[in-house]
Order: C-alpha cells, then sequence, then structure tokens
C-alpha cells in the first residue's frame, strides 16, 4: 500500500535553501536556537526542488520569506517558494 500525505512528508529530505554551503550542497532545515542563530530565518524546501531552483529562484524565495514577520499567532510563517514573475521568465528563457 502507497503510503502518502504526512508519512511521504516526513521520508522527504528538507534543506534550507538560505543557507548553502560552500561545496554547492545545502544545510538540512531547521536551527537549534532562533535567539543563539546568526543564521537567518531558514527558507525550507524539499532537496529535490531545492536542485531544480536557480541561485535567483533560491535567493529570492528567502528574501520573500525572511522579508515577513516570522511566528504570527505561533505559527509558521509561509511564502510560496515559486515566485510568479521569476517563474514566468525562466519559462520564457527555457523555450529559446
Amino acid at each position: 500500500m502507497a503510503r502518502g500525505g504526512l508519512g511521504k512528508w516526513f521520508k522527504d529530505q528538507w534543506v534550507d535553501i538560505g543557507a548553502p554551503k560552500k561545496d554547492g550542497k545545502f544545510q538540512k532545515c531547521g536551527r537549534k536556537s532562533a535567539k543563539d542563530s546568526k543564521r537567518g530565518y531558514p527558507k525550507c524546501v524539499e532537496l529535490s526542488k531545492a536542485k531544480q531552483m536557480t541561485k535567483k529562484e533560491r535567493e529570492s524565495a528567502t528574501r520573500r520569506k525572511r522579508a515577513k514577520k516570522q511566528g504570527v499567532g505561533g505559527k509558521p510563517t509561509n511564502v510560496k517558494t515559486d515566485d510568479e514573475v521569476l517563474s514566468e521568465n525562466m519559462r520564457k528563457k527555457k523555450k529559446k
């Protein structure tokens, strides 16, 4: 029986696209403490999605995530990973 939903979500590898390593790989998502951390707020996506994104797409998603107030009402702040304008420009370039 195929498992989906939350079971699949926990098996996927999530990475922080806002904190790339020098070798081009990504750090695991999350951080130990918000108070003690020098890192900015993490923008987490699945590893497969992170590999498909261009550097500009990753920077844009991270910038939009960090621009919003985090943890309002005790809930995590979510932003779309794909920016419609940037995605449309990338699609046009790929067609050429």
